[in-house]
């Protein structure tokens, strides 16, 4: 199962102010919009900070992206993904349109309560 691009996405109360922080730590900024939202790279790793459009931290991943967010072929789609991990006893705390094509997205809780995004934008 290849789960694509990851990035831990973390809730913050200012953008740029994390930004200023990251960036000491070596991360350089990559995409976003830069008012609510910026994904920030040092090496492989990467941060997404996200201003008021989540309410917890949680761990994203990318299918059909490599780790410089370009699109890869094959991949592994995500609704595909999420039959997998439903044969497998795992339900969606909020399902993918298994009936469509192109970007989508579901995303489980994991037993500690964290959320996990499966973000397709291809």
């Amino acid at each position: 199962m290849n789960l694509g691009n990851f990035c831990v996405s973390l809730t913050v109360k200012n953008l740029e102010v994390s930004r200023d922080f990251y960036a000491k730590l070596g991360f350089k900024p990559g995409h976003g919009d830069g008012k609510t939202w910026l994904v920030m790279q040092n090496g492989t790793t990467k941060i997404g900070l996200f201003m008021g459009m989540f309410d917890k931290n949680m761990l994203t991943f990318n299918p059909g992206w490599d780790s410089n967010g370009q699109p890869v072929t094959p991949f592994t789609d995500v609704r595909e993904l999420q039959k997998a991990l439903k044969r497998a006893g795992i339900v969606p705390a909020k399902a993918a349109d298994e009936s469509t094509k192109g970007p989508e997205h579901f995303m489980l809780v994991d037993p500690d309560g964290n959320p996990i995004l499966f973000d397709q934008h291809v």
